[in-house]
C-alpha cells in the first residue's frame, strides 16, 4: 500500500470512529454488484448528523468520485457551511476506484505525454451511476431530487462529460482542475459545441485550475472562452484560478468556493432582491429545492430586506415586502412595526400609526421592541398634531 493510501485510510478510520452513534453508523460501507460493469463496486455513504433523528427529512446527495479519502475534507467544509446556514445537510457518497482511467476518461488517450491506450469507459461507468447506483441510493436512503457530482483531474473530466451527455442527471457539477488535455481535447471541444447550441440549461458548474503546464492551461482557457459567451439561460458558471496551487491540491483550494457558490444561504442576500416580493418567493423556492423541504424567510430576515429597500427609497417594494411579511407572520408585533417604519419614512403617518397600534396590541411591556413601538406611536401622534394645525 502506498504512503498516500495508508494516510487516507488512517484518516477514514479515525473519521469513521468519530461519527458512529450508539445506533446506526453515519458512515456506511456498501457493496454493489454491478451488471453494467460486471464487477463488485464499493461505495462509502456518509449520512448527516440528523439522519436518524429527523426520520421524515430528506437530503440532497453529493456523489464524490475518487473514493472515501475525500470525505473528511468535503464533510468539514459542508458542515461549516451548514452551521452558518449557508448549505443544507447532505448525504455524501464516495465511489471507490477499481480502474480509474478506464472508468472516468471519456475517450482513449493517444497523447504520448499520458498513458497511451487508456480510457474510453466513461459512458459505461455513467450508465452504472444512472441505472444502478442512483436508484440504489434513492431506495436505501432518504434522498431529495437535488444531486451533485464532483471530481478532480480525470474525475473532473468525467464530471464535464456528464454535464454534456446526461445534463439532467445532476443539478450541479464540480470539476477541480479537469484533465481537459486528455483524448485529443475531445471533451473540451464537445462541451464548447454543446454550450453553443444549448438554449437553456438549469444547472451549475464550478471549475478551477491551478499551476498547470502551458498545454493544459491553453486547452482549459480555450474551453472556458468558448463557454462563457455562450452560457445557456439558467446556467450558473463559477470558476477559480489558483496560480500557485499545484494540480493535486486544486480540489482542496476550491472546496469552499464550489459549495458556497452552489448552495443558497437561509438569509437572502440584498443582492438577490431585484423585484420585491417576487424575488423573495423565487429565492426561497430555490432554497427549498436545494434542501428538500419547504423553506421561507424568518420574520427578521424579511424585515431586514424591507429595511434595505427603504434605505434605497424604494417605498413601493418595501411596503409590499413588509405586507408579505405580515401575511407570513400575522401574530408577530415586529412584522407590523416594519411596515409602520416604511410608512413613516414615506411620510404616510396615519398608515404608520395604524400598524404600530397593531404592534402594541400584539405585545406587552417588557417584550423586545415594545419601547420602540411606544416611541414610534408618540412620534407619529406628534407629527399628525403638527400637520393638523
Amino acid at each position: 500500500m502506498h504512503l498516500f493510501q495508508r494516510f487516507s485510510t488512517a484518516i477514514l478510520l479515525c473519521f469513521t470512529a468519530s461519527i458512529v452513534q450508539a445506533g446506526e453508523p453515519l458512515l456506511q460501507l456498501v457493496s454493489i454488484t454491478s451488471k453494467v460493469l460486471n464487477e463488485e463496486r464499493n461505495i462509502t455513504v456518509q449520512l448527516p448528523e440528523s439522519y436518524f433523528r429527523n426520520i421524515e427529512q430528506k437530503y440532497p446527495l453529493i456523489l464524490r468520485l475518487d473514493g472515501a479519502g475525500n470525505i473528511p475534507k468535503e464533510s468539514t467544509i459542508l458542515k461549516t457551511l451548514y452551521d452558518a446556514g449557508s448549505a443544507p445537510e447532505v448525504i455524501l457518497v464516495a465511489i471507490e476506484n477499481t480502474n480509474r482511467l478506464r472508468d472516468l476518461a471519456p475517450y482513449v488517450n493517444e497523447d504520448p505525454r499520458g498513458p497511451l491506450g487508456e480510457g474510453g469507459g466513461a459512458d459505461k461507468f455513467l450508465d452504472f451511476i444512472e441505472t444502478e447506483l442512483l436508484p440504489h441510493l434513492n431506495k436505501q436512503y432518504r434522498t431529495t431530487d437535488f444531486k451533485v457530482i464532483a471530481g478532480a483531474s480525470v474525475a473532473g473530466l468525467f464530471t464535464l462529460h456528464t454535464l454534456r451527455t446526461k445534463s439532467d442527471l445532476f443539478d450541479a457539477h464540480i470539476a477541480y482542475s479537469p484533465a481537459v488535455w486528455w483524448g485529443d481535447h475531445k471533451t473540451a471541444k464537445k462541451l464548447k459545441e454543446f454550450m453553443s447550441v444549448t438554449k437553456e440549461l438549469n444547472s451549475y458548474l464550478y471549475m478551477n485550475i491551478g499551476s498547470e503546464n502551458i498545454q493544459m492551461r491553453k486547452v482549459y482557457d480555450d474551453m472556458l472562452a468558448g463557454i462563457e459567451p455562450n452560457k445557456p439561460k439558467n446556467f450558473n458558471l463559477a470558476t477559480d484560478f489558483f496560480p500557485e496551487v499545484p494540480h493535486g491540491l486544486t480540489s482542496v483550494a476550491g472546496l469552499f468556493n464550489a459549495y458556497h457558490k452552489l448552495f443558497l444561504p437561509l438569509i437572502m442576500p440584498n443582492s438577490e432582491l431585484k423585484e420585491g416580493v417576487g424575488s423573495i418567493k423565487n429565492y426561497y423556492n430555490r432554497v427549498s429545492e436545494q434542501r428538500g423541504r419547504s423553506v421561507i424567510a424568518e420574520e427578521w430576515v424579511m424585515r431586514e430586506l424591507g429595511y434595505y429597500l427603504v434605505q434605497n427609497k424604494d417605498f413601493k417594494n418595501a411596503i409590499e415586502v413588509f405586507r408579505y411579511n405580515i401575511d407570513l407572520y400575522p401574530d408577530m408585533a415586529s412584522a407590523y412595526n416594519g411596515l409602520a417604519y416604511a410608512y413613516e419614512q414615506n411620510k404616510q403617518f396615519e398608515e404608520s400609526l395604524k400598524q404600530v397600534n397593531t404592534s402594541l396590541k400584539l405585545s406587552k411591556e417588557g417584550d423586545d421592541g415594545y419601547d420602540i413601538y411606544v416611541s414610534r406611536k408618540q412620534r407619529l401622534i406628534n407629527h399628525l398634531e403638527r400637520n393638523s394645525k
